[in-house]
């Protein structure tokens, strides 16, 4: 029996014991820009792949990484859209959980929250799951967290991990450069050199991003900043 008939259907399981919609979902995000988040002993380093679709855009002012708290930022692989719609629902959960408790909420508490909303639209009427995964990165009672978020709901904590197009080249490369003792410099490298495996054309200041999450915070690095990275890296 073909999963076709059931791909239409948000709510009714393949015979093979799979939802569908969910699969497709998945697709989006392999397809997408690639990102790489990293666990150092004193932060947490996210990069990604920022496409120009044309030189007429004006991009300046628009970032694939966003801050969620002054502590907590996430970026994503898949679809823009949707990722923009989880920012600001992650935005008010956050502001919320201020607003009642008088103190900034942790990273797995938020993600646990975020992966709640990701995982209800797998099961209602009228939407489909969002087209992204999620890599967020926090920086919770001195010690430092990343975690992802896939369409399904689920959620992970890793060490280091790839999203988007040849993440499972990503994948393997980090398992050969990652380390327990690994600083937030030599990860900002290892980000490159891991983005840079399936880069596609030269690797600019323009057309990657990068951020730190430590004991200071969230924080994008400058373009400024990425060249010198770059440099160093080439």
């Amino acid at each position: 029996m073909s999963s076709e008939r059931y791909s239409f259907s948000l709510t009714t399981f393949s015979p093979s014991g799979k939802l569908v919609q969910i699969e497709y979902a998945l697709s989006a995000v392999a397809a997408g820009a690639p990102s790489v988040g990293i666990k150092a002993s004193n932060g947490v380093v996210l990069a990604t792949e920022k496409k120009h679709k044309s030189i007429l855009y004006d991009e300046h002012s628009i970032f694939k990484m966003e801050p969620i708290t002054d502590h907590i930022g996430m970026i994503y692989s898949g679809m823009g859209p949707d990722y923009r719609i989880l920012v600001k629902r992650a935005r008010k959960l956050a502001q919320k959980y201020y607003l009642m408790y008088n103190e900034p909420i942790s990273t797995s508490q938020l993600v646990q929250k975020v992966a709640y909303i990701m995982q209800e639209y797998t099961q209602s009427g009228g939407v489909r799951p969002f087209g992204v995964s999620l890599l967020v990165a926090g920086w919770d009672s001195d010690r430092p967290h990343l975690f992802q978020c896939d369409p399904s709901g689920a959620y992970f904590a890793w060490k280091a991990t790839a999203l988007g197009r040849n993440h499972t080249n990503g994948k393997s490369f980090l398992e050969k450069r990652y380390s327990e003792e690994l600083e937030l410099e030599d990860a900002i490298h290892t980000a490159i050199l891991t983005l840079k495996e399936g880069f596609e054309g030269q690797m600019t200041a323009d057309n990657i991003e990068i951020a730190i999450c430590n004991a200071q915070g969230f924080k994008r690095l400058t373009p400024a900043e990425v060249k010198d990275y770059l440099a160093n890296v080439n």
